[in-house]
């Protein structure tokens, strides 16, 4: 049987917003409340809009910030209130993949520096075992040890990310956190990284949060996806579930707009969605999404809808949830 492992309750991340001439400009609500769990050998993954909230999510996750409210539990326990050895012990248990893996290397290191250096700060082997260690790290990539002394620059975008998977990979991590892992990268390279990551997770039994705009990598990789919308997840389901039949609009509108090959005589959906995204330091009253919303009708411009399980699933909205 799966356990669950992360475990995100009633989580919340404000800020407040700088208005002109360094004046409150209220408060944006980056996350406002989402819950989700993640278990074992199991892929969770975010979609929505860019600044919707999924990569606050990440960071809040990893302990890179604090939240204004809410708890995210690992194995049962309340990450805010690791220090020390615990904390140590989270760090190693939960790393991340981040965007661009340019970026989040540094240019000064060589590879052999970069994935050595977790095994050192963690105490993973001894330093006398540190080479073959590494060597065998950049294998389980795809690297071969003719890589160790290089510097980032001397990489393509592909093998850069490599790199920094197996950088995650050095301590032995239960969940990796991946945030938009292959939005930098060319078509053809994203596929190999997509391929090495589900080979990983079935060789590891890793787990996945799975953060992307990319709704057809998101189809094809995970087990259970949620769908944001400034700062609220609006929509839970199961993948297979989600993409046959999607409850919420907003829902609706991030597949019609994915891209699709169209095939002779086929109609090729539009997204009926019109108009920007909110401010999240100005919300909209009642649904944040009825101003957009091809399906609104009277209470969705007054009352918050409820967060309910409906039909299997969790969503956000008054035709399933009424009021």
């Amino acid at each position: 049987m799966s356990r669950e492992i992360l475990t995100s309750e009633s989580l919340r991340k404000y800020f407040e917003a700088k208005g002109p001439l360094g004046r409150a400009g209220g408060t944006l609500r980056a996350v406002d409340g989402i819950d989700f769990s993640i278990s074992d050998n199991r892929v969770f993954a975010l979609v929505g809009e860019s600044g919707c909230g999924k990569s606050t999510v990440a960071r809040l996750v990893l302990r890179l910030i604090a939240p204004t409210s809410g708890r995210v539990l690992f194995k049962g326990k309340d990450v805010l209130s690791f220090a020390g050895d615990e904390l140590k012990a989270y760090r190693k248990s939960v790393q991340i993949i981040f965007q661009d893996p340019f970026a989040s290397l540094n240019p000064r290191r060589t590879v052999y520096d970069t994935i050595s250096e977790p095994l050192l700060i963690h105490s993973i082997v001894p330093k006398n075992r540190f080479r073959d260690r590494v060597v065998e790290i950049l294998g389980t990539v795809g690297l071969g040890p003719e890589t160790l002394n290089r510097y980032p620059h001397e990489f393509s975008g592909g093998q850069r990310q490599r790199i920094c998977i197996a950088r995650a990979l050095s301590v032995s991590p239960e969940i990796i956190v991946a945030d938009e892992p292959l939005s930098a990268l060319d078509v053809s390279i994203q596929a190999q990284i997509l391929n090495l990551l589900i080979d990983l997770k079935e060789k590891s039994r890793l787990s996945y949060l799975f953060i992307s705009h990319d709704l057809r990598v998101v189809h094809y990789l995970s087990d259970e996806v949620g769908v944001m919308y400034l700062g609220r997840i609006v929509e839970h389901a199961k993948t297979e579930e989600l993409f046959s039949k999607p409850f919420h609009p907003y829902t609706e509108v991030l597949l019609a707009s994915a891209p699709k090959l169209k095939t002779e005589g086929e109609r090729v959906r539009q997204a009926p969605l019109k108009g920007e995204v909110p401010s999240p330091v100005s919300i909209p009253p009642g649904c944040p999404f009825h101003p957009r919303c091809p399906r609104r009708f009277a209470p969705c411009d007054r009352i918050v809808p409820r967060f309910l399980e409906s039909h299997g699933r969790l969503v956000s909205c008054h035709l399933w949830n009424p009021y």
